[in-house]
């Protein structure tokens, strides 16, 4: 049996989760989000205490299925008890980031600045002075997902570092080109 399945899953007092027909549906401070729960694994609600099951006939099958589903099902009441956010810096010279209503404008060496459309249910802030891009939402998924593209238009370079990094992420230098030897 997973190890992970088999954690219980504590629901903080201000969210309310229901479960129907194996869907499994929080509400909290941050919004509403559900998840449907495949149709082999059972989900029992006692007491502000959730429990994911399976068969234990059919338990070699479903091992690896039951630790994401209880993994899906904790980040959604995280995500409507207190959030997900993921922080991006920007490195380099004249690369800078802003946010005008759901507009995130990147300018990023290019010849023309790259707009993209903040979706749905994140929010993002852009700190002109630190070069810092933090986004903010409550499905864990969509966070990274945005995060993930940002980063994609101008991953670090390994010489000079400039480029977009995740806050925290180390990335390997290079040396440059060394002087020429005399002969």
């Amino acid at each position: 049996m997973s190890r992970i399945g088999k954690k219980i899953i504590n629901i903080p007092a201000k969210t309310k989760v229901d479960v129907k027909d194996n869907v499994v549906t929080a509400t909290g401070a941050l919004g509403t989000l559900s998840y449907t729960v495949p149709a082999d694994i059972t989900v029992t609600l006692e007491n502000g205490v959730m429990t994911l099951s399976i068969d234990e006939t059919k338990k070699k099958e479903l091992n690896a299925i039951h630790g994401t589903t209880r993994a899906n099902v904790f980040n959604i009441i995280e995500g409507v008890t207190n959030g997900f956010h993921k922080n991006l810096e920007i490195n380099g010279l004249g690369y800078r980031a802003s946010v005008a209503g759901n507009k995130l404008t990147l300018e990023l060496g290019f010849s023309h600045p790259v707009i993209m459309q903040v979706p749905a249910g994140i929010t993002v802030v852009a700190d002109p002075k630190s070069n810092l891009v933090e986004i903010k939402g409550s499905d864990k998924f969509a966070v990274g997902d945005f995060a993930a593209k940002i980063r994609r238009i101008r991953p670090p370079e390994p010489y000079k570092g400039s480029g977009i990094k995740y806050q925290g992420e180390h990335i390997a230098r290079k040396a440059g080109k060394t002087a020429a030897g005399g002969k």
